[in-house]
C-alpha cells in the first residue's frame, strides 16, 4: 500500500454511538438514519436517512440529507457550534465532532473521530470556521434549572446514546414550579439565546419555535452550558428556588403548556 493511500485509510471518519464504532470508506456514502449502515432507533420520528458521511474533495463532509429534522454539532471542546439544518453540509475538519440531534421526544448524540486536525479550538481564543462561537453565556439560577431538568434524562446517561426530553408539565413539576412560572421563564431564556445567535429556539416574527426544548437541550448540552455536575442542583431546588417561584405566580394557576410538541 502506497503512503497516500496509508494516509487516506487513517483519515476516515470512525463514528461512535452507545460504545460501538463504524468506519466510512473512501468512495462510499455513509448513512446514519432508522434504516441505514448506523441504525439510531426504530423511531418513527426519525428519518430513514437523516445524515451522510462522504468524501468530496479532499475532504469528508456531514450532510443532512433529510427534510425535517435538524443536527447540533460541536468540536470536543464545546466551544464551536454549528446548525445543521435540512440540505446542509460540514466539513469535518476537527479531531473530535459530537453530533446531537432529536426526533420526537427522544435526543440522540453521536461522535464523528477524524484522523486529520485542520482547526482547532482553545479556551483562550476560540475560532470557528462556518460554524458559531460560542462566547459565555450566564444563566439565572433559576435558569439553569430549568435547562438541568429538561436535560437530565440526557446527563444521566451513562454513555451518551440517547435520552428522553420531558414535556413541560413533568419539568414543571419535577421542580415544584407551576406551569405558568415554568413556561415564562423558558421564554426568557429562549429569548436570551436567541438574542446571541442561537438558531431554533424563535419560530420569527415573535412566534415559538417548535421543539424548542428539545433545541435547548442539544445546544445545553453539546456547548457544555450544563453538565453533570449541575444535576446535583436539582433536589435542592425543589425545597429553595421554588418557593420563590411559586410567589411570583401566586393565583395565577396553571396555564396551558404554550409550547408546541
Amino acid at each position: 500500500m502506497s503512503q497516500a493511500r496509508t494516509t487516506r485509510a487513517a483519515t476516515r471518519p470512525r463514528i461512535e454511538f452507545l460504545d460501538e464504532w463504524y468506519e466510512a470508506r473512501e468512495g462510499e456514502t455513509f448513512y446514519i438514519g432508522r434504516e441505514a449502515d448506523l441504525v439510531i432507533d426504530e423511531n418513527p420520528f426519525l428519518h430513514r436517512r437523516f445524515l451522510a458521511i462522504g468524501e468530496e474533495g479532499g475532504l469528508w463532509w456531514l450532510s443532512n440529507i433529510g427534510t425535517l429534522l435538524s443536527a447540533t454539532v460541536t468540536d470536543a471542546s464545546g466551544q464551536v457550534q454549528a446548525w445543521l439544518a435540512p440540505g446542509a453540509r460540514l466539513p469535518l475538519v476537527f479531531p473530535v465532532l459530537h453530533v446531537l440531534f432529536s426526533a420526537g421526544s427522544t435526543t440522540y448524540e453521536f461522535s464523528v473521530h477524524g484522523g486529520s486536525d485542520y482547526f482547532s479550538a482553545n479556551a483562550h481564543a476560540p475560532q470557528a470556521v462556518g460554524t458559531t462561537t460560542v462566547g459565555p453565556v450566564h444563566l439565572t439560577s433559576s435558569q439553569r434549572l430549568l435547562v438541568v431538568a429538561l436535560a437530565e434524562s440526557v446527563l444521566t446517561q451513562p454513555s451518551p446514546g440517547r435520552g428522553e426530553i420531558p414535556p413541560s408539565a413533568v419539568a414543571a413539576a419535577r421542580l415544584g414550579w407551576t406551569q405558568t412560572a415554568f413556561n415564562r421563564k423558558l421564554d426568557n431564556v429562549c429569548e436570551k439565546l436567541d438574542r446571541l445567535g442561537v438558531r431554533g429556539l424563535r419560530g420569527g416574527a415573535g412566534r415559538i419555535a417548535t421543539g424548542r426544548r428539545a433545541r435547548l437541550v442539544e445546544y445545553a448540552v453539546s456547548t457544555r452550558l450544563v453538565g453533570v455536575e449541575d444535576l446535583a442542583l436539582l433536589p435542592s431546588a425543589v425545597d429553595g428556588v421554588a418557593v420563590g417561584d411559586a410567589a411570583e405566580t401566586r393565583g395565577g394557576g396553571d396555564g396551558p403548556d404554550r409550547e408546541p410538541c
